[in-house]
């Protein structure tokens, strides 16, 4: 068998294994899920009226800021989607399986691979599950054509991807799953503190740059003109670099971990 065919089988054969684990054990993606689900209705329903009133031309239409605000909260669901792959990396390097997968006829890259395309496909799912609840409640994006919708959907899948390498990263190099989930808090917190709920010349002006200059700001801009027409500028570029970035930085930092000794 070539080396190629190899990956690809040991590949597919630990992304079941992730996808089942995921399956047996639904409470950690439900629990992370939780928190977007809460913050959309928390917004909508409690702060919404002030907060479009605040955004807006002085009306308080909940209507718009549902469109204002789903965007950030997919970004959000993605980060806090992630949080479960750190964990899950971390329990595999902690609890034994890895030296066990070391002494098999398997392809080395195959565990990272299959962790990576199961956290991609469950921030897909999440992602999913918290804009069906969006549409429910009123969210929707009449003016996005085809085209729009395939890019808003490449980049959640971009995101996505570059922030499970980061996740693995923060797996590998903890010492047990609490620290893990510890360390990757950071990938919810930042869309927090990003233009996910309010413009950011809205902010106080020394908590401006800590809003603009991260990840989050430019991904959520670029989706939310997408999906709702709105000018998306120069952050279309900069989400793209920031998402190749982060990959690659993940990457070569989760390699660099999973080559050293097991602990």
């Amino acid at each position: 068998m070539s080396s190629l065919s190899l990956a690809v089988r040991d590949s597919s054969t630990m992304l079941r294994r992730n996808l089942l684990h995921a399956r047996r054990y639904p409470s950690l993606t439900l629990n992370l899920l939780l928190t977007p689900v809460m913050l959309l209705l928390l917004f909508v329903y409690v702060f919404g009226g002030v907060m479009s009133a605040g955004i807006g031309d002085g009306g308080a239409d909940r209507s718009e800021y549902i469109a204002y605000l789903v965007p950030g909260i997919l970004m959000l669901t993605i980060g806090g989607t992630t949080i479960g792959s750190a964990v899950s990396v971390s329990n595999d390097m902690t609890e034994g399986i890895i030296a066990r997968f070391r002494t098999m006829a398997i392809h080395r890259g195959s565990v990272l691979i299959g962790h990576v395309v199961g956290s991609v496909l469950q921030c897909v799912m999440s992602v999913l599950l918290v804009g069906a609840v969006a549409v429910a409640i009123g969210f929707r994006s009449v003016d996005a054509t085809a085209v729009e919708w395939l890019l808003a959907v490449g980049l959640l899948a971009l995101v996505s991807l570059a922030l499970t390498w980061i996740a693995v990263g923060m797996g590998l190099s903890s010492p047990n799953a609490e620290a893990a989930s510890n360390n990757a808090m950071p990938l919810m917190v930042l869309p927090l503190i990003s233009s996910a709920f309010v413009p950011v010349e809205a902010m106080p002006g020394w908590f401006q740059p800590i809003a603009e200059y991260q990840p989050f700001t430019p991904a959520i801009e670029t989706l939310r003109g997408l999906l709702l027409g709105t000018e998306i500028g120069h952050n279309g570029w900069l989400a793209v670099a920031w998402c190749l970035g982060l990959a690659l930085l993940g990457y070569l930092w989760s390699t660099s971990l999973f080559g050293r000794d097991p602990r």
